[in-house]
């Protein structure tokens, strides 16, 4: 199992590349199914998920090549609506395949999903969707068997949370079913809106993008088309979280300032310079401890949860203290422990943790527990002089590309070593 290797104390320097995002691209992926001609996708990122995704749909007999970060595919091949467990247990995006399959061919079978074990994610939400537009679903020995007679029928639907997969599930599914389909209380999420675009410009009917409420008007068949999956947001305020919690000044290009507002205000709290372009965003922290900022993680255009535990790492070393509030999932403090072996003080009650700063962190070997959280540890070990391993760092590569390649960029020492 590989592990990093961090000698940390180094003010990170430099300027990065953002590749497309994962959270974009496994929806797009998906809805590759969708296109009755063939589809092309550009700037897609080579991630652990993405291949998972896209052996799953070779593996629906459609003729898919990933080279580069380009993913061509054609669905004129495709001879089965099956998913197995083996490759759906590794990644709950998986189940985005459902919408597609029933929308465009009748039926699908697809394994209940795996993933993070940030807490409790039901699909739910996805089913009731589904079943609202036509479909008759079993859940039977781990499997979604899910069946239309002819094609989905348009809906008035209403989600009970907000739900980025479910949103995204059933806006493919909507793309193609007879009438109008309404879906409320959607997620605004920008991968969401991606998605949309994509599928407006393979021919869809798609009304309220950007809001939480979307108006599909069915067509009986989609085309494909050439698209390239938008900046990874997560993966920018990463980076530059790396320049907080080490005092430096890094560059972010390729990517887009207006998804990361509400992160890039904290990093303004926290005392950091903020420099924004059309497609970069430079955080110089002067040399500087950043100061501890509050934040509750609300959906989309507020705090993402997916910055949650980065920001709890700068926090950690930040002057004062503050409190951070988890609204999203219910078991994402798992970080928290590890932190605290790097002499982090942090106090967790409920979803609720309060972070008071220490000057300095100590080098530690610590072990991830889930993406996010991943990522958070590799950054204590960025600020802790010494040396630091962090292990099961195979959760890291479900999200962040060439990782360790993009930090020694920046002036990083960090190696990765096969145990």
């Amino acid at each position: 199992m590989d592990k990093f290797v961090i000698n940390g104390g180094i003010k990170l320097q430099g300027e990065v590349r953002i590749s497309g995002a994962k959270n974009a691209a496994l929806p797009l992926l998906a809805a590759t199914i969708l296109a009755e001609t063939p589809i092309t996708l550009t700037n897609v990122p080579n991630l652990k998920d993405v291949n998972t995704l896209v052996e799953l749909i070779a593996g629906l007999g459609i003729s898919i090549s990933y080279s580069g970060d380009t993913v061509k595919a054609d669905t004129s091949t495709l001879n089965n609506q099956f998913a197995p467990y083996e490759l759906v247990k590794t990644m709950r995006a998986s189940i985005l395949v459902l919408g597609p399959l029933v929308a465009r061919y009748g039926s699908a079978q697809v394994s209940l999903p795996g993933g993070c074990a940030i807490g409790s994610r039901p699909v739910d939400q996805h089913l009731k969707a589904l079943e609202a537009l036509g479909a008759h679903i079993e859940v039977e020995n781990g499997y979604v068997n899910a069946k239309v007679d002819g094609r989905l029928k348009g809906a008035d639907i209403t989600f009970d949370m907000v739900t980025v997969g479910g949103t995204e599930n059933i806006l493919m599914a909507a793309v193609l079913a007879e009438g109008v389909t309404t879906l409320r209380n959607a997620a605004c999420e920008p991968e969401i809106t991606d998605l949309a675009n994509m599928l407006i410009k393979m021919g869809a009917k798609i009304e309220g993008v950007d809001t939480d409420t979307l108006v599909i008007t069915g067509v009986e068949s989609l085309q494909g088309c050439e698209y390239a999956v938008v900046a990874d947001r997560i993966e920018t305020g990463s980076y530059l979280a790396a320049a907080a919690i080490t005092g430096g000044k890094v560059k972010t290009t390729h990517t887009d300032p207006t998804l990361l507002e509400a992160v890039l205000d904290k990093f303004e709290e926290m005392g950091a310079e903020v420099t924004r372009g059309d497609d970069w965003i430079e955080l110089d922290m002067q040399d500087k401890r950043p100061k501890a900022v509050s934040f509750r993680t609300l959906p989309h255009p507020d705090f993402p949860t997916d910055m949650q535990a980065q920001l709890m790492a700068v926090n950690a070393i930040g002057h004062g203290f503050a409190t951070i509030s988890e609204t999203i999932f219910e078991n994402r403090f798992m970080h928290v422990p590890e932190l605290s072996r790097m002499g982090a003080n942090i106090q967790v009650e409920g979803n609720d943790a309060v972070v008071t700063g220490v000057e300095k962190l100590s080098a530690a070997p610590v072990m991830a527990t889930d993406l996010r959280a991943s990522f958070s540890l590799v950054l204590a070990a960025l600020a802790a002089e010494g040396e630091s391993i962090v292990d099961r760092i195979y959760h890291i590569d479900r999200g962040y590309e060439n990782i360790e390649a993009k930090l020694q960029s920046l002036g990083a020492q960090i190696k990765r070593v096969s145990a």
